[in-house]
């Protein structure tokens, strides 16, 4: 069992960050949350979980312990696999998810792609008292909106750009840039400046 990978971070994209570790390179799945919080760094420390299938042997990465722990805890809830997971640690923070859960707040669940209103109170109802056991401290409400936001903004821009012709991890690349710079900027606004870039 992987508890960690320590190495450097050779290659990021918003969706996987490739890590060398003693001369092997591993591909690891990463969220949103913890792409903004390794990018631009050489040596990364990344918490690992492990999906062992027949077909595939995948790696996630978390930039911190607590997102692991609500990693394997969105999981355990029925018809959610390792990348809706994922989907939903990239539209919320660790804090901002918790909040959601405890509030009861489904709408808001329902906002990330690939969640239906029935997952969204299925992952409520299941991890509810799970999430107290976490010692996550919940996330103001105004912030939790604000992430979705972006992370919709984020898809939509890059949705918009692989349209256009250009390439996917590029326009990963720039979109997640621009909305670093400016987080209150349109859909419009982050597709004119990542046209400029690419």
């Amino acid at each position: 069992m992987i508890e960690y990978i320590k190495g450097e971070l050779t290659e990021i994209t918003p969706a996987v960050a490739v890590v060398e570790c003693n001369g092997v390179g591993y591909a690891i799945n990463v969220s949103l949350n913890t792409f903004s919080a390794i990018q631009g760094k050489k040596e990364v420390k990344l918490y690992i979980y492990e999906a062992i299938r027949e077909d595939a042997y995948i790696l996630y990465g978390f930039a911190t312990k607590q997102e692991r722990e609500l990693f394997l805890l969105l999981i355990t809830v029925s018809g959610i696999g390792g990348n809706t997971a994922r989907m939903i640690l990239s539209a919320l923070s660790p804090s901002e998810l918790c909040n959601v859960i405890s509030s009861g707040n489904d709408k808001l669940l329902k906002t990330v792609k690939g969640i239906g209103l029935k997952t969204a109170q299925r992952i409520i109802v299941d991890l509810k008292d799970k999430i107290a056991s976490t010692g996550i401290q919940p996330a103001e409400t105004g912030t939790a909106a604000n992430t979705m936001l972006h992370s919709e903004i984020y898809e939509e821009a890059v949705a918009a750009l692989t349209m256009l012709g250009f390439p996917q991890a590029p326009s990963q690349k720039v979109t997640a840039a621009i909305l670093k710079e400016t987080p209150e900027a349109t859909v419009e606004q982050v597709i004119k400046l990542a046209l400029k870039r690419l």
